[in-house]
């Protein structure tokens, strides 16, 4: 019998990348591309962390300042790997004079003014942005906490917008497909399946560990930090809302790592907005964008010893069939999530029908 019915924390994370996926268990990353001429490239490296100390990124809170910082720095570094195969010759060109100026510091250099850039651009559209019309509007509204409340709403309004709006690029829904794969392998090996295509396409493309309901977290928890904390001089407000960026990050990401780890009530509730944001931020793949996901699971995770730890569950080598632990799961029956979109279950149907194709033609 199984350990445990339901969700198993795995402790893997990733992101989506152009045309691929990275995977990260504890301090090593694969990042799987599906390249212009079809093959899977698929590249595995060891990163520690912007810093050595472990002592101190085991500290609640202070340790989601790091893990926020790391997840960018590793994210710039993965999507520039990734662009490198469809890079043109203008770009290419681009690189080659950073080089002969910097050297070997070239890429390092390129990579810190993204993330640094990226930080300022976050910063201003999502928490100076909101301050400075909340202030416009108190000319006319007097009352503090309205002003406060506005500002929040304000905040989550332009979150939203953003993602809508970005969601609607043709790129950028690709992108989010190999995101919706990323979590569907995730799902697919902490609920317990064999991993593979089918098993993958059937499970849920949301998940609670999900960056993007990291980020909701953020700006949630900025609305009732900012609510609170009130001061009357201008330069100060500005001063404060920058300073508590750390601050709120570290407890944003206490939240979603304990969303991560339980699967209670209150998770359930405090979850549920994420979730819901996650149906702009991921969209079902295909089966070759599956099969990419997988390949950056296999580089860096053993999911056959984590399935038998877990969920009491063997695997032969050559057939990749269970050998033993058979009943453990009473929802693989169905092999649809619960929480799942109709979605999953067509392209579950689609590769049935493909299969009973292939086998109408194999006896022909």
């Amino acid at each position: 019998m199984s350990k445990n019915k339901s969700t198993v924390y795995s402790g893997i994370g990733g992101q989506a990348v152009l045309e691929g996926v990275m995977m990260k268990n504890k301090d090593r990353y694969a990042v799987a591309v599906r390249k212009p001429d079809g093959d899977i490239d698929v590249q595995v490296e060891e990163y520690k962390g912007i810093s050595s100390d472990k002592g101190i990124r085991k500290l609640p809170f202070i340790r989601g300042v790091f893990s926020f910082i790391d997840s960018l720095v590793l994210g710039m570094k993965v999507t520039m790997h990734s662009a490198s195969f469809y890079e043109e010759d203008d770009e290419e060109q681009e690189e080659d004079k950073l080089t002969k100026v910097f050297g070997s510091k070239a890429d390092d250099i390129m990579m810190t003014f993204t993330v640094v850039l990226s930080v300022i651009i976050a910063v201003s559209l999502f928490m100076l942005l909101p301050f400075f019309v909340s202030d416009m509007l108190g000319k006319y509204i007097r009352n503090a906490s309205v002003i406060a409340i506005l500002e929040g709403a304000i905040r989550i309004v332009i979150f939203v917008a953003y993602i809508a709006a970005i969601s609607l690029m043709k790129d950028i829904k690709r992108l989010y497909m190999y995101h919706g794969a990323e979590h569907k392998c995730i799902n697919c090996i902490e609920k317990g399946r064999e991993l593979n295509v089918k098993n993958v396409m059937r499970s849920s493309r949301k998940h609670k560990r999900c960056g993007t309901s990291f980020l909701l977290f953020v700006v949630l928890v900025s609305v009732v930090v900012f609510f609170f904390i009130r001061v009357d001089n201008m330069a100060l407000k500005l001063l404060i809302r920058i300073a508590l960026v750390p601050v709120i990050a570290g407890i944003s990401y206490e939240i979603i790592r304990l969303a991560g780890r339980s699967d209670n009530i209150f998770v359930r509730i405090i979850s549920a907005p994420g979730m819901y944001m996650q149906r702009l931020t991921t969209k079902e793949p295909d089966a070759d964008m599956v099969e990419v996901a997988i390949a950056s699971v296999e580089a860096v995770f053993d999911w056959r010893a984590y399935l038998k730890e877990n969920f009491d569950r063997s695997f032969d080598d050559d057939t990749e069939e269970v050998v033993e632990g058979q009943d453990n799961h009473a929802d693989d029956e169905t092999g649809i999530d619960a929480d799942e979109d109709a979605e999953s279950a067509d392209n579950v149907d689609n590769i049935d029908k493909a299969n009973e194709t292939n086998e109408a033609g194999d006896g022909l």
